[in-house]
């Protein structure tokens, strides 16, 4: 069984607010045109948590999200990117395109933390609306 992680797995997944999803895409979208693709995923996450903080937006990188199975932690499973306001999660890339299994990442880490939305980011296109891949469970 899958437990949800920072809130307590109670079945009901934490929503996101729009105004919340648009100001961190404003943040993405200054990364990118700041920098511009071809760099690693973690300048990426490192240049966003810097932009979120100057918004005023409270972020954490590199977040444990754990696994349980029949009632025990099985340490810790994944880190996602960046988990925004202890409801949206952010999986940053930087690769020629997104595959499934990019995609079953992010829809597993959901799950495992009860968000949800989250966001892939492909920071390596030319225009960052074409990396954005919005994911609700």
């Amino acid at each position: 069984m899958i437990s949800h992680g920072e809130h307590g797995g109670h079945g009901e997944s934490i929503e996101c607010e729009e105004w919340l999803i648009d100001r961190v895409l404003t943040a993405a979208t200054a990364v990118h045109r700041h920098l511009g693709p071809g760099l690693l995923e973690s300048i990426y996450e490192q240049a966003l948590m810097v932009e979120l903080a100057e918004a005023g937006i409270s972020a954490r990188h590199q977040v444990d999200v754990p696994v349980r199975y029949r009632g025990r932690d099985l340490g810790i499973g994944f880190r996602a990117d960046i988990v925004v306001e202890h409801r949206l999660l952010l999986e940053i890339k930087a690769v020629d395109r997104f595959d499934s299994a990019h995609l079953a990442q992010v829809i597993s880490y959901l799950t495992l933390l009860g968000y949800k939305r989250g966001f892939l980011l492909n920071f390596n296109k030319r225009w960052l609306k074409e990396g954005i891949k919005r994911v609700s469970i």
